[in-house]
């Protein structure tokens, strides 16, 4: 990230001008860049252009839309807040890192109040930091639910995992649930046991504390029940509504997947909560996150240009264009209004996840190392060998997270981005202690990353500088404005910081 952010923080102090401004300060045309999912590029490009036309402020906006995944934007802005979109979209999870990177420009206290008043609390809380709004509420349907082959799972095994697993096993289908690759759907089994993992920040959304109870004796029992499903031969660590064409039964999953599953499995869809699993004798309902999409505003020069992108991004997020996401793809609406409509209440999907909503826990700020810790689990689970390696598993991760709040809170992080900065399932992060880090370099096709500081995950720290083993490192020049670390081979590596000097050493 370029180091232009330090002279933007005093132009968004002028977003109060996004209520008051009228058309003879804002009026002109605009070249924008917008960041949305692939799947409402189109209707997007026609939501512009008709504020385009009814707008009452002067306002014309030459916008190019570029398809980038909820799941990926936060990364790239992160990486390079200058090259990232002027309007993005982004999964709750990557907010506290936007926040921390300043990579989000913050709402007027005016706009604030309108866009609180017009949306689920709930939303509203997860675009917040202390009084302040950093972001514009988009969707309140980022939580799953259990999408099934009718003909395959019959309706009285629904509300059981050990009935739903013999289902797939006895027809050889697949039960498609993501629990060795994802700690966002992980989560469930600890939830349906009452544990937690709940973070607080302070008021420049520093991750201060956590308290996590999965290594627990409920922890334990949520082990047991993952065991069930992730050492059947037939489970499948997916969240894809595409699976079902590919020999699944089942696919735990979300709403913005009801097109594809309507259209492979037609009147054969069936759209439920999620099942409840035994352990002991005692029954247990699986948990789940529930969380949202919001859309940032990155800083600006201008104020008068970013007063403008805030006039965009209220309207991309008001009633009529939520409206016109839910008709034409299903999205779960934000805003109040539009959650009370006669179709949004009769939308399967969205009934789903009213079904399963008893059952989960609203997704607040979440250290953004938890989900590479967490994820390890399910892998960990699936090798016990007995319950004595599945309390392995738990200590394991339990390690892991305590080690976040003993390092040096003033430590400097290694960000690896193995396979490159776009692919985010690749990029790790690690902790410097006293300034010294060894670590594991994969093998893979870009061996690299950079050194930054804890909270600024998109700022560099401007070493140039490699004092040993400078044959160990690709030497980028001039391609490498960003200083990146980028190795030759992979192997097993100690990287030292001596004041403006890397020392770097091949164990």
């Amino acid at each position: 990230m370029k180091k232009f952010l330090a002279y933007l923080l005093a132009a968004i102090m002028v977003l109060s001008m996004v209520s008051t401004a009228g058309a003879s300060e804002l009026a002109g045309t605009y070249d924008i860049t917008v960041w949305v999912a692939a799947e409402i590029v189109d209707l997007t490009k026609a939501q512009i252009e008709a504020y385009n036309q009814s707008n009452e402020l002067g306002i014309t906006f030459n916008a190019t839309v570029e398809a980038v995944s909820e799941a990926d934007a936060g990364t790239n802005m992160i990486t390079d807040v200058e090259a990232g979109g002027d309007l993005f979209c982004f999964a709750q999870d990557q907010f506290a890192r936007l926040v921390q990177a300043g990579a989000l420009a913050k709402l007027g206290v005016k706009a604030g109040e309108t866009v609180a008043a017009a949306n689920d609390p709930s939303v509203v809380a997860a675009a917040t930091v202390g009084d302040t709004l950093y972001a514009y509420p988009l969707t309140a349907d980022n939580g799953y639910f259990m999408y099934y082959d009718k003909t395959v799972i019959p309706e009285e095994h629904i509300d059981s995992l050990e009935a739903i697993i013999a289902d797939c096993e006895a027809a050889q289908k697949y039960f498609s649930f993501e629990m060795q690759t994802s700690a966002w759907y992980l989560a469930s089994f600890f939830f349906a046991t009452g544990c937690e993992s709940t973070w607080e920040t302070d008021a420049e959304g520093q991750f201060v504390s956590v308290k996590d109870t999965f290594n627990s004796p409920e922890g334990l029992i949520a082990a047991k029940g993952m065991e069930k499903l992730v050492k059947s031969p037939f489970h499948l660590s997916s969240s894809s509504g595409a699976e079902f064409s590919s020999n699944a039964a089942v696919v735990v999953t979300g709403i913005w997947d009801f097109e594809t599953v309507k259209g492979i499995l037609g009147d054969n869809m069936g759209v439920t909560d999620l099942p409840s699993f035994e352990v002991d004798g005692t029954s247990y309902h699986l948990g789940s996150f529930s969380g949202c999409k919001l859309m940032g505003v990155k800083p600006q020069v201008d104020p008068v240009r970013a007063a403008a992108l805030h006039q965009l991004a209220q309207y991309l997020t008001g009633e009529q264009c939520q409206t016109e996401r839910f008709n034409e793809r299903s999205w779960g609406p934000s805003n109040s209004a539009v959650q009370a409509s006669e179709a949004v209440q009769a939308n399967p999907g969205l009934a789903a996840l009213l079904m399963q909503s008893p059952y989960s826990v609203p997704q607040g700020q979440i250290h953004g190392s938890w989900w590479d810790i967490a994820k390890v689990i399910g892998d960990d689970v699936k090798a016990a060998a007995d319950e004595a390696g599945l309390q392995t598993a738990l200590d394991n991760y339990y390690d892991k997270i305590s080690a976040l709040f003993t390092l040096d809170t003033s430590a400097l992080l290694f960000v690896g981005a193995w396979n490159g900065w776009n692919n985010a399932d690749q990029e790790e992060t690690y902790y410097l202690k006293n300034n010294t880090l060894t670590l594991d370099v994969p093998e893979s096709d870009y061996m690299g990353g950079r050194i930054v500081n804890p909270g600024d995950w998109g700022t560099d720290k401007g070493f140039a500088q490699v004092t040993v083993g400078k044959e160990l490192i690709k030497d980028l020049g001039a391609d490498n404005p960003d200083n990146n670390i980028v190795f030759a081979e992979a192997g097993n590596y100690t990287i030292t910081i001596n004041g403006a000097d890397i020392n770097i050493i091949k164990n």
